[in-house]
C-alpha cells in the first residue's frame, strides 16, 4: 500500500480525516450570484472562485457548489455534458446518452474495484455517452432502467454506507456524465467526509471538466484506444483521441488519477502501446491499471478483430511495454 500511498497521498489523507474531501471544502467557498443572470457571467464567477479559492468558516448561504449547480442545471436544459454536445433539452427529452433523468441501475458496496478503493460504494447509472460494441455493462449502458433517488436520500445513503466502511463514493455507470447536475444535488445534502471518485469514460465537455473540479478527489479513468478511426467503429464517438487526452490533462492537473485500459485482442499496436507511452510521457505520477479481461459480449461477435478473448502473449506485449516505460502499475 505504500507504493500507492505515495501517489494517491490526497486520497489518503482524506480516508485518514487529515483532509476534507473537496466537495465539503467546496461548500465552505461563498460566491455571490443570482438565477437572472446570463451564463456568461456565471462562469465567470465560477472561474474567479475557483481561483480565489475564499473559505469560509460557516456554510455561507451561497457556495460555489450552489453556484455549479447553478451551471449544471442550465447545461441540463441544453445537454453539452459530454462531447456529443446533442444539445437537448432533457428535461423534455433523453439526450443522445438515452438519459433523461437520473436513474440508479444499482448500488452496492463494490469489492471488485483496484485493492486501495475497495469496500467502494458504488452507484451505476444508467445510459451512457459511448455506444460500446463489446460493452460488458450493456444491460445498464444500452439500455435504461432503475430509479430515482431524490438526492437527499441517496445523501443519506452515502452516510449509512460509510457506517458500513465504505471508503469513497463511486460514480459510475453506463457512465456518470450525463448526470452531473444530479450528483452535484446530492453532495450538496451530504455531510460526509468521503472521497469522491469520478469513474468515467472521461467524453465529458470541458465544461464538465470545470464543474468536476474542487469536487472530485480521484478519476477512475478510462482510456481505451489510440486512434480515433477505432473509437468511432468500436464505441461510435469521434475525435475521441483529442478529447480524452485533454480531460486527462485537466483531470491530473486537478486531483489523483488512476487510469484503466482494457487491452483487446488485435489492437495492442493501433491503441495499447500509443495510450500507455502517451500516459507514461504526460501524466508520469498516474496509476495504471492494465487489464487483461476483455471478453467478446453484446456485438463483439459482430466484429472479426474483437471476437475472440485477447491472448496471453498481446497481454504480456503490453505488460513488457508499460514496464520499459516505468509506468506506476496498480
Amino acid at each position: 500500500m505504500g507504493y500507492e500511498r505515495s501517489l494517491l497521498p490526497n486520497y489518503f489523507a482524506i480516508l485518514e480525516e487529515e483532509k476534507n474531501a473537496r466537495y465539503l471544502d467546496c461548500k465552505h467557498m461563498p460566491v455571490t450570484f443570482n438565477e437572472k443572470e446570463s451564463t456568461d457571467e456565471l462562469w465567470k464567477k465560477h472561474d474567479q472562485a475557483m481561483k480565489n479559492r475564499r473559505f469560509s468558516n460557516n456554510e455561507p448561504e451561497q457556495s460555489l457548489l450552489d453556484l455549479k449547480i447553478e451551471l449544471a442545471s442550465r447545461i441540463y436544459k441544453n445537454c453539452h455534458f459530454c462531447e456529443r454536445r446533442c444539445s437537448v433539452d432533457r428535461t423534455k427529452q433523453a439526450g443522445a446518452c438515452m438519459v433523461k433523468e437520473p436513474l440508479i441501475a444499482s448500488e452496492f458496496l463494490h469489492m471488485g474495484e483496484e485493492h486501495v478503493l475497495i469496500p467502494s460504494y458504488t452507484i451505476f447509472f444508467s445510459g451512457c455517452t459511448f455506444h460500446c460494441v463489446f460493452c460488458q455493462n450493456w444491460d445498464i449502458s444500452q439500455r435504461i432502467c432503475g430509479s430515482y433517488i431524490e438526492p437527499h436520500l441517496l445523501a443519506e445513503m452515502i452516510e449509512r454506507r460509510k457506517k458500513q466502511g465504505a471508503l469513497n463514493v463511486n460514480w459510475v455507470g453506463g457512465d456518470p456524465t450525463p448526470n452531473v447536475h444530479y450528483i452535484l444535488k446530492v453532495l450538496r445534502s451530504c455531510e460526509t467526509n468521503i472521497p469522491q471518485i469520478w469513474n468515467s469514460n472521461m467524453y465529458c465537455s470541458i465544461e464538465t471538466m470545470k464543474l468536476l473540479a474542487g469536487v472530485i478527489d480521484l478519476y477512475l479513468t478510462d482510456f481505451k484506444y489510440g486512434r480515433n478511426t477505432c473509437a468511432e467503429r468500436l464505441s461510435k464517438v469521434k475525435n475521441y483521441v483529442e478529447i480524452i487526452e485533454r480531460n486527462h490533462r485537466i483531470a491530473y492537473e486537478n486531483a489523483e488519477v488512476i487510469i484503466r485500459h482494457l487491452v483487446m485482442p488485435n489492437h495492442v499496436e493501433c491503441c495499447s502501446k500509443p495510450v500507455i507511452k502517451w500516459v507514461a510521457k504526460n501524466l508520469p505520477n498516474a496509476l495504471v491499471n492494465i487489464m487483461p479481461q476483455y471478453r467478446p459480449e453484446y456485438k463483439a461477435y459482430e466484429y472479426d478483430d474483437i471476437s475472440q478473448p485477447i491472448s496471453r502473449e498481446e497481454f504480456l506485449t503490453v505488460k513488457m511495454y508499460a514496464k520499459t516505460l516505468a509506468l506506476h502499475e496498480i
